[in-house]
This record gives C-alpha cells, sequence and structure tokens, in this order.
C-alpha cells in the first residue's frame, strides 16, 4: 500500500468514526421520520460521490483519446468500478430509506429510474472492457465512458425536471437544521477519502497487473522466436 493510500485510509476510517458520532448524537432526529432519516447521511455521500467518480471516467476517456494514454485507460476503468459499487449502494439505501418514507421498496420514479439505469450504463461499460476488443479496445471504451456521462446531469436534474417524489436535497436547505448539514458534511468528507484511499489502492493493483501481463506477453512472444 503507498504511502497516500494508506494516509487516505487511516484519516477516513477516522473521519467516519467521527461522523458516526455527529450522526447520531450531534443531529437531532427528524420530526416526522425520526430515526430511520439518518439513513441521508450514508445515501447522499454515496450517491455524489459516484458522480464524482463517473465524471472522473468522463475525464479519464478524453484522455485516452486525446493523449493515447493507458494509464487514462486504467484510471477510467478503475473509477467506473468504484463508481458503480458507490452507484448499487446508493441504490440499496435508498431502497430502505423509501420503505420507511413511501412504504415500497421501489418505485418509477424520475430520479430513482435514471439512477438505475446510470447503474446499468456504467455495469455495461466494465463488460464492454472486460471483452476482447483488440487494440481498439481503449478507443471504443473511451467512447462509451464519455457518452454515457450524459445521464449523470439527467440523475441530478431529473427531480427538478419532472414531478417527482424524491427531495430535492440542495434545493431545500430552509428544511434542514445546521446540524443535520454538519452532519450531511462530516460524513461526504469521511467518503471521500475512503473513496479516495480505494481509488488509489485499486489503481496501484491494475497498474502492477498491467506490468505484469506486459512482462509475461514479452517471455512468451521471446519463446516463440
Amino acid at each position: 500500500m503507498g504511502r497516500w493510500n494508506l494516509v487516505a485510509a487511516v484519516a477516513g476510517g477516522l473521519g467516519l468514526a467521527v461522523a458516526q458520532w455527529v450522526v447520531w448524537v450531534y443531529a437531532p432526529l427528524e420530526a416526522v421520520m425520526g430515526v430511520v432519516q439518518k439513513i441521508f447521511y450514508l445515501h447522499v455521500p454515496l450517491a455524489w460521490w459516484a458522480f464524482v467518480c463517473f465524471f472522473g471516467v468522463f475525464a479519464a476517456s478524453i484522455g485516452v483519446l486525446w493523449k493515447k494514454s493507458d494509464w487514462c485507460h486504467v484510471l477510467a476503468g478503475v473509477l467506473a468500478e468504484v463508481g458503480v459499487l458507490l452507484a448499487g449502494l446508493a441504490l440499496m439505501t435508498g431502497s430502505l430509506w423509501g420503505r420507511a418514507a413511501w412504504n415500497t421498496w421501489w418505485t418509477w420514479d424520475p430520479r430513482l429510474t435514471t439512477t438505475l439505469v446510470l447503474w446499468f450504463v456504467y455495469a455495461g461499460y466494465l463488460a464492454l472492457r472486460a471483452s476482447d476488443l483488440g487494440s481498439r479496445g481503449p478507443v471504443i471504451c473511451a467512447v462509451l465512458g464519455i457518452v454515457a456521462f450524459v445521464d449523470v446531469p439527467l440523475v441530478f436534474v431529473s427531480a427538478r425536471l419532472w414531478r417527482s417524489i424524491h427531495p430535492v436535497v440542495l434545493g431545500q436547505g430552509g428544511g434542514m437544521e445546521p446540524e443535520m448539514w454538519v452532519a450531511l458534511v462530516v460524513h461526504g468528507l469521511a467518503f471521500g477519502l475512503l473513496v479516495a484511499a480505494l481509488v488509489l489502492a485499486r489503481f496501484r493493483v491494475a497498474v502492477l497487473t498491467a506490468r505484469v501481463s506486459r512482462v509475461a506477453l514479452a517471455r512468451l512472444a521471446r519463446r516463440e522466436a
């Protein structure tokens, strides 16, 4: 584990411990949902950092097309893996929250539907990367990585564009106590450090795997020669 990876992991773990105290002790209970509302502090940061990861896929994919960078291709794959994980967890925690708030595990609400589509699109992106596309593979994946990002802003504005039962978090600042905002920010920062640690660790593994593969291919070529 690299030094910065270790620092991010330790800081994220400590930050998450502090965040739990802030969420369960410092932040007040919501008047209507009570303790169930605490899922909010987990659900929202998961969604936010999933969006950040998908933006990273978008930026790295541009780097693949522009600079023909192998490292950008590797980074895009790592960010997509972490983003799919976070988006999946956001969907699951949202389902738990929805069961308590709306008395249903799932409804085809615009925000929920566009988020599910987003998860499937990036899961398909990972499946495409795993297939044998030959030398054009990085370019093909980069194109999909750029196009897929179109759904991210659509998810963000869906609750504003269409009639939705999903709350608009950033549009309801007056409906949250200052302590609730503190809890959300602290939890978000802690998750950000953990996401950074996960991305750094996965990127390191991906780079080492790529190097081993190149060495193995080079040895195989020498043997055949």
